[in-house]
């Protein structure tokens, strides 16, 4: 019987990361998974089994994201499947959130996503073999929600150091990939929404877009994570190569349309954007 993988996991006491934590576990797989603090990720998640290893890290921190990363290896033998999951979603026009309310999403949803890449990969590469997961958004593809600037932002961001490490680790027979979710129902929109301290009363837009999502579209998401931690696992396990993996019937659909989008806009202006050469 082949090893199962051993997974490590960022922002797992909550959502998604939470329910792929469990459903791992009950699999039968290895898992380190991370949370701020230990003793609500122990509480979470519920198990107290040697196949769990939870982990207190800071995201921000390099030093201590190598502490966990080398835990990892210690105690399992091997690190085989890395999912960048933490993140938080952040509501406001950009008029309205502050220099440091932007960065500082940026901080977690993208530089903490980098910070572990930077860690694993130095045993991914010796093993020459892994998989890393960057949790993205829908939101990282279709931008088109007023409110949601730098959110899409962060997660277009994913988008696009993914795809570049892909090609960057693809000698050393690493995988990448970046997932993008619609929505999913977890407690995401009520425990890990932020809004701006000083939001503008002129931006009705916003504000009709952050009630939609915190009272409208809260609770009664569609998409199952327990079948999303599925597919997941599945994806994992198989031998393609998957690069952009998109998770739910409404992210198919706001992909396509933006593709669609995308595809008439070229069109449109395609003989006079192309004359662009120098003649002769």
């Amino acid at each position: 019987m082949m090893k199962k993988k051993v997974w490590f996991v960022t922002g797992a006491s909550k959502g998604l990361g939470l329910t792929l934590v469990k459903k791992l576990l009950k699999e039968g797989y290895s898992v380190a998974a991370t949370s701020r603090s230990v003793n609500d990720l122990k509480e979470a998640v519920g198990s107290d089994t040697k196949a769990f290893l939870p982990l207190a890290m800071n995201l921000l921190d390099e030093n201590d994201v190598q502490k966990a990363i080398e835990k990892t290896v210690e105690h399992f033998g091997s690190i085989d499947v890395v999912v960048n999951n933490a993140g938080y979603g952040l509501v406001g026009g950009l008029e309205e959130l502050s220099d440091a309310e932007a960065r500082k999403n940026f901080d977690v949803n993208v530089f903490g996503s980098l910070n572990v890449i930077r860690k694993a990969l130095p045993h991914l590469r010796r093993q020459k073999s892994g998989h890393i997961y960057n949790i993205a958004s829908i939101g990282g593809f279709t931008g088109s929600y007023p409110g949601f600037g730098i959110y899409c932002a962060t997660k277009f961001a994913v988008h696009g150091f993914t795809e570049a490490l892909v090609e960057e680790v693809r000698p050393f027979g690493i995988k990448v990939t970046v997932v993008s979710p619609g929505y999913f129902r977890t407690n995401f929109l009520d425990s890990s929404l932020a809004v701006p301290a000083k939001p503008i009363d002129d931006y009705k837009s916003v504000r009709e877009m952050q009630s939609l999502h915190q009272a409208g579209i809260n609770g009664k998401q569609q998409g199952d994570p327990e079948k999303a931690a599925s597919v997941l696992i599945r994806v994992a396990e198989g031998n393609e190569a998957v690069v952009h993996l998109f998770l739910g019937e409404d992210a198919y659909g706001l992909a396509e349309q933006k593709i669609k989008t995308v595809q008439q806009d070229m069109a449109s202006v395609r003989e006079l954007a192309t004359s662009t050469n120098f003649e002769g």
